[in-house]
């Protein structure tokens, strides 16, 4: 292919689409279900058992086998499976002792759900500024970690895990704790370790998006007895019912201590989830082979500029991201509409017309006395590289036909960009 393509060439213009189907994404129902799911979940429904703290021991349920399988898969000696991964993170801050009037630091480029779970636990974001690929900087956090901030989270968004060791490093020498928001990287590890087991906890989620999914859902990674044991009360353990979690010839907290917020999972999501996580490691293969496959084919291709993982495998592969390092709004916009005329559903991250979640100067909520525009002034770097950013979700159903028709796509608009 040459260079130059002219524009007219584009479907944008009245050319040929690239592709004609839907481009697939879990909202449209491409996910990876399969019959196993249904017996699971049949499993459970004809139990008749539908709530995890019934008269059956702790083991026999399907949410406390979860819990024993997934410490087996994370090396970890506790986790609680709960609600969401909203609650899992939010709790994990409170059972760590952040308090209403804190301040908790997070990156500039996370969804909206961990700006609320700080919030939840009553204390207030502060951002931290991203790099070029969109990871927290190391540089900016040191800056903003003052004697204010009680606690760090760091977030391996999009499935790609950030520096986290580094970010570790940074946090222990301010005497912090750092929990890691590893809802969008279930299953990924750096180094030979699992991402979420290097902070104080690991949140997670098997919201329908994820390498797990049982529609909502979610789960906390821990290696503190003390962190797992309140947050297990807090979650809604009632009644001495934290004593199904731990050791019940040693001491434990009193649940009477602490309130209860009915953040629990059902035993319906606990068997479907089981069924996954047998699975999970080769449908993470699946997500990193179709990533790998799609970025070796657009490594070259200009202007774009494919964020890049920290390490070797250390990224999932559930979305294609690139910036156009220079472009305005107003080209941007132009490379959005192009794709999504080829047939591949795109969206730009700073597109003002559908405000994106994961955008820092979106979070209203969190910001309610300073106005967007001071927000984003404030976060000048992000506010830049996230306005560059293109964001193609790729979901585990994608196809050899699929990602062959996304680089197409890509570098046909590319070549007709100039």
């Amino acid at each position: 292919m040459s260079h130059t393509l002219p524009i007219s060439s584009l479907a944008l213009n009245g050319g040929e689409r690239t592709r004609t189907a839907e481009w697939p994404t879990y909202d449209k129902g491409y996910v990876d279900l399969d019959h196993g799911d249904e017996s699971a979940a049949l499993r459970a429904i004809r139990s008749r058992r539908l709530f995890r703290y019934d008269n059956r021991p702790h083991g026999e349920t399907e949410v406390g086998q979860l819990e024993k399988e997934l410490a087996d898969f994370f090396d970890a000696p506790y986790v609680l499976a709960c609600s969401s991964g909203t609650t899992a993170l939010a709790l994990a801050l409170i059972s760590a002792g952040v308090r209403p009037g804190d301040t908790v630091a997070c990156p500039a480029f996370t969804f909206a759900a961990t700006p609320s779970a700080i919030m939840l636990a009553g204390a207030t974001p502060v951002v931290v500024e991203v790099d070029e690929d969109l990871h927290m900087d190391p540089v900016d956090l040191r800056a903003k970690l003052t004697p204010d901030v009680k606690a760090v989270v760091a977030v391996h968004m999009r499935g790609f895990g950030c520096d986290v060791e580094r970010l570790v490093s940074i946090a222990d020498q301010h005497g912090v704790p750092l929990f890691e928001d590893a809802v969008p990287a279930l299953g990924v590890g750096l180094g030979g370790r699992k991402l979420g087991t290097f902070g104080k906890a690991g949140a997670f989620s098997t919201q329908s998006d994820k390498s797990i999914n049982t529609g909502e859902g979610g789960f906390l990674v821990t290696s503190d007895r003390d962190v797992f044991e309140r947050a297990v009360v807090l979650s809604g353990a009632y009644e001495q019912q934290i004593k199904r979690h731990t050791d019940p010839s040693l001491p434990s907290i009193s649940d009477l201590s602490l309130p209860i917020f009915s953040f629990r999972m059902d035993e319906i999501r606990g068997a479907m989830a089981r069924h996954q996580l047998a699975g999970l490691e080769k449908r993470v293969a699946i997500f990193q082979d179709n990533y790998r496959y799609v970025a070796s084919q657009l490594d070259d291709v200009k202007p774009i500029c494919l964020r890049q993982p920290v390490a070797e495998n250390a990224f999932l592969g559930e979305s294609l991201i690139f910036r156009i390092p220079g472009a305005t709004d107003q080209q941007v916009g132009w490379f959005v509409r192009a794709l999504n005329a080829e047939g591949i559903g795109a969206r730009g991250l700073g597109d003002d017309s559908r405000p994106n979640n994961r955008c820092f100067w979106n979070w209203r909520f969190a910001f309610p006395d300073v106005t967007r525009e001071e927000t984003m002034r404030r976060h000048q770097n992000s506010t830049t590289f996230l306005k560059e950013t293109i964001d193609i979700p790729m979901s585990i159903a994608l196809t050899k036909a699929d990602c062959d028709d996304l680089v197409t796509a890509i570098t046909k608009i590319c070549h007709a960009y100039g």
